[in-house]
């Protein structure tokens, strides 16, 4: 045997003759492990489940709702939106028949909102094709939309009780550890292969506590970094711990990383007719975050910042400081207002391409980031005073035109001279077309009917709390 060898043998534990059953060898195989493992288990879930507001009955909506709020989140989070989501929509017809609107406002600072699209698109097949309940079917649910395999074996198992696998990440991760599974679980294959397992632990009438079961145990105590072994109520029988691999199972190739996007945004405040109030606009039918509303916002191609958008308090400081200039016009050298001239001119620019709306940039106001699966955006706020809406035929000749009449000179005393000219941009707005239709201009009372993302709620909010300071 070669020292490769044995130093291989020695880092995965095993001897040169030691094998281990697969995946599938497991799911087909009847041993002691896997029976303590759901004995044990669910004793543990019936004498120390959590209460939480969807396991008091057994609704298959109310399941259904739960199961999809808690994709990529935490239960403390979940808790009060779905509360108020079932005070609004208590069955599958009410959510059915709701305005989009209504459901993505509810949605409101869950994040992934086609979770609530597909969710409510769901319940108005099953009010079509299944008089409003949903069926005791396994391909009939599966066939919803947006209802994958975890979500049609939780509702299946936990709403029915029939011996049905939900796996998730957590799953995934216990299993792999409790039977030191080192198949890569980003993989479909080795995803398959543990539902089968999953399946064949499920004891026999306990479909239901059983798959919660396995939920709590992930979330509770057999956590991604830090596992709570001594506490485990299957920590006798875990191969991964007994190995030492609690740390370093399971294993994930990792994902690519999200590109990274700098946005500019403009806060335009209203003035006159409008004051107090500021412009939005409301995104495309369809594609990310659809439908939503958000301040408008360009893509900065090449201006993107060299650091990570300031928080706590750095980001307080910098809010106070573009507050400062935006009254006195006053600079300091090391202020993050100094330096955004080119994207306040790329912001004007490409805005009035794109939607034909003219602004003039008058100071920085803050930064934000929001993070998407694929995309993370770095959010750069500057406060505007709108200008005019160009005609559609002029809007590509004249945007580089209209904008060089309202472009920031360098330097902090740009900032003072800028706001001094709101007059210019009235003369102009009176030659101008109509509001494009996807703009309004709104107070903040109107927020409350309107749904916005989880970073153009936070610009907002404080927003509105400085203007209510003052």
């Amino acid at each position: 045997m070669t020292e490769r060898t044995n130093a291989a043998d020695e880092v995965s534990g095993r001897s040169e003759n030691a094998t281990r059953a697969s995946v599938s060898e497991l799911a087909g195989a009847g041993t002691e492990a896997k029976a303590y493992f759901s004995r044990e288990l669910l004793d543990w879930y019936r004498a120390n489940k959590r209460v939480l507001p969807w396991r008091m009955n057994r609704d298959p909506y109310r399941i259904w709702v739960s199961e999809v709020m808690l994709q990529q989140t935490r239960v403390d989070t979940v808790i009060p939106y779905y509360e108020r989501f079932l005070a609004k929509f208590p069955t599958i017809t009410a959510l059915a028949e709701a305005p989009e609107e209504e459901v993505l406002k509810l949605w409101e600072g869950l994040g992934y909102y086609s979770r609530a699209r597909n969710l409510q698109a769901g319940a108005r097949e099953v009010a079509e094709r299944h008089g409003g309940i949903v069926p005791d079917n396994k391909d009939m649910v599966a066939a919803l939309r947006g209802v994958g395999p975890y979500t049609t074996g939780a509702i299946m198992s936990i709403a029915f009780n029939r011996p049905e696998p939900a796996v998730d990440g957590n799953v995934m991760r216990v299993l792999s550890r409790y039977f030191c599974l080192e198949d890569d679980i980003a993989k479909p294959s080795t995803r398959i292969g543990i539902e089968k397992l999953a399946a064949s632990l499920i004891p026999e009438g306990a479909a239901g506590d059983f798959n919660q079961a396995l939920m709590e145990l992930g979330a509770l105590v057999c956590t991604p970094k830090s596992p709570g072994c001594l506490t485990c109520p299957v920590m006798a029988h875990c191969e991964g711990r007994a190995e030492g691999k609690e740390h370093v199972l399971p294993i994930k190739t990792k994902a690519k990383p999200p590109r990274p996007e700098t946005r500019l945004a403009a806060l335009i405040v209203g003035t006159g007719e409008h004051a107090g109030q500021l412009l939005v606009r409301q995104r495309p039918e369809s594609g990310l975050l659809a439908r939503m509303w958000e301040l408008p916002h360009v893509l900065a191609e090449g201006l993107a910042p060299k650091k990570k958008p300031a928080r706590g308090a750095k980001a307080k400081a910098d809010k106070l400081a573009a507050e400062m200039l935006a009254i006195d016009g006053s600079a300091m050298a090391d202020s993050p207002i100094v330096g955004k001239e080119a994207q306040m001119d790329a912001l004007c620019r490409q805005l009035a391409a794109e939607d034909r709306v003219l602004i003039r940039p008058v100071g920085w106001w803050s930064e934000a980031e929001h993070v998407f699966s694929h995309i993370v955006w770095d959010v750069q706020v500057f406060k505007a005073e709108f200008g005019f809406v160009l005609e559609e035929a002029e809007a590509a000749s004249a945007a580089s035109d209209a904008s060089d009449r309202y472009k920031v000179a360098e330097g902090g005393e740009a900032y003072a001279s800028a706001a001094r000219e709101t007059a210019a941009g009235g003369e102009a707005m009176a030659e101008g077309a109509g509001m494009p239709a996807n703009y309004r201009w709104i107070s903040e009372a109107d927020m409350a009917e309107l749904a916005f993302p989880n970073v153009f709620l936070r610009i907002l909010r404080e927003y509105w709390e400085i203007a209510a300071a003052r």
